[in-house]
């Protein structure tokens, strides 16, 4: 007869071997799931895979000042530096390399003079006195570096020569005090940054060079097509007739609106800044106007607040009138085709000519609704009274698609973007609206009054409406 205690240990020791077991398989298992995501990150953007080859290659070629026998014999272990400058400052963007070279080679170079000139000021004090004149210098230099890199500008563009500077003064007067030759060091200092920063703007910029300029370019026109995408077609998809010829409202979702509202701003301002590195390059011209950029890209995440209370009242059941209803439909369609055509403006870098036809029937569809809402619908007051606010917000969304049309139009202009030929796409696509709404004219619509109470009370943008 078998106790408790004897039926309990072939099972401990099933467990244990199936623990044992399956060991080998669970690191198996992670570098399966490390692979998969390395292949889906160099298939989203093959460029991630050729940025690794090139820093392969510029880290070989610096190498080879160590290595070599005639290169080290020049250089000494200075020639580490090349590769340490490599390391540190090739980025992903040829604007992220040139900046951060240019900011390790001055920095380096004024750090260094600046350094010569604290050591001999040190050596005229005297030989007790030299260590202490040094670390009052490096102490000044570090305190004056480290607060002036909390000026937003500089933080932006020069945070990183600010560190290089504090490290090659306090390495150079510091070193001074031992060395004899701080002269001999600087210098050799300063040629390893050279050879290092060189060749990685060789290879950055002649093998498969990434251009922050083209993809802020091309970020913006895809941000703002993304909007207009969601107004013409989305919301399209939100007004469908049923059988008794009244307006079902379906729940849309603005999930695919979270990318604007929230990342493009810190993405914007970064790609800004690293195109103002960059030289001319195909299209762009030196000195392109990346800053016009950013203000396009501020008018469209308003523009893409403006949907919040629009989406909020869409997923209400709230029942307007079928003319409220087609002219709000109207003015989503219209809005949708400005912007998608302001985004092919700046995608392919030609004047916004085509985007005025829709700006002008955007600024028809808002009046007509203001219109509309003053001559008064019948209908259930409550709703009305719920509709009006949201009225103003597409008044607002209106004047936010005529900002992002002028500013365009400014960098357009800026730009020097070319004018369509006769062989550009002028076609403009029919409104998909329902026939019925198409011909509710402003001349067809009967003069009709809603009772409502003159001790209700409005804002100010709602008082212009009515």
């Amino acid at each position: 007869m078998v106790g408790p205690e004897n039926s309990e240990k072939p099972t401990i020791l099933i467990r244990g071997w199936l623990w044992f077991r399956d060991i080998p398989s669970k690191p198996l298992a992670k570098l399966r799931g490390v692979a998969r995501q390395a292949i889906e990150l160099a298939k989203d953007d093959p460029r991630r895979l050729i940025h690794s080859l090139k820093v392969g290659l510029t880290v070989t070629l610096v190498s080879l000042l160590y290595y070599l026998q005639p290169l080290y014999n020049n250089l000494g272990a200075s020639a580490m530096w090349a590769v340490m400058t490599v390391v540190v400052v090739f980025e992903f963007s040829v604007g992220g390399t040139i900046g951060k070279c240019l900011n390790r080679g001055l920095a380096t170079l004024a750090a260094a003079a600046l350094a010569l000139g604290a050591n001999h000021l040190a050596i005229l004090s005297g030989g007790e006195n030299e260590p202490y004149v040094i670390g009052l210098f490096v102490f000044i230099q570090a305190v004056a570096m480290s607060f002036v890199r909390f000026f937003p500008k500089v933080k932006a563009r020069y945070d990183y020569g600010m560190l290089i500077f504090i490290l090659t003064f306090s390495l150079v007067s510091i070193s001074g005090l031992r060395i004899n030759e701080v002269i001999k060091l600087a210098q050799a200092r300063f040629v390893t940054i050279v050879i290092g920063a060189s060749t990685c703007l060789a290879v950055c910029i002649l093998i498969y060079p990434v251009w922050a300029g083209e993809d802020l370019h091309k970020y913006v026109g895809k941000n703002i097509s993304q909007l207009g995408n969601f107004l013409e077609e989305h919301m399209d998809q939100c007004f469908k007739r049923s059988s008794d010829a009244r307006i079902e409202i379906t729940k849309p979702s603005i999930s695919n609106l979270n990318s604007i509202l929230v990342d493009s701003k810190g993405r914007e301002e970064t790609l800004a800044n690293l195109a103002g590195w960059e030289p001319g390059h195909g299209q762009f011209m030196f000195r392109h106007p990346w800053k016009q950029y950013l203000k396009i890209g501020n008018l469209t995440r308003q523009c893409a607040c403006r949907l919040e209370p629009i989406n909020d009242y869409l997923n209400s059941n709230i029942q307007a009138p079928q003319e409220i209803q087609c002219k709000i439909q109207e003015a989503f369609s219209e809005s949708g085709k400005t912007l998608k055509e302001l985004a092919w403006a700046i995608e392919t870098m030609t004047k916004p000519s085509s985007a005025n036809p829709h700006i002008e029937n955007l600024k028809t569809a808002s009046e007509n609704l203001k219109i509309l809402l003053r001559s008064g619908i019948k209908g259930d007051e409550s709703d009305i009274l719920q509709i009006i606010p949201i009225a103003v917000v597409m008044t607002d969304m209106v004047s936010s698609v005529e900002q992002i049309g002028d500013a365009v139009n400014e960098l357009s202009l800026m730009a020097k973007f070319k004018s369509k030929t006769g062989n550009g796409v002028e076609g403009e696509s029919e409104i998909g609206h329902d026939k019925n709404c198409i011909e509710i004219g402003m001349a067809e619509i009967p003069s009709l009054s809603v009772a409502i109470d003159e001790r209700t009370e409005f804002s100010a943008d709602e008082q212009i409406l009515i």
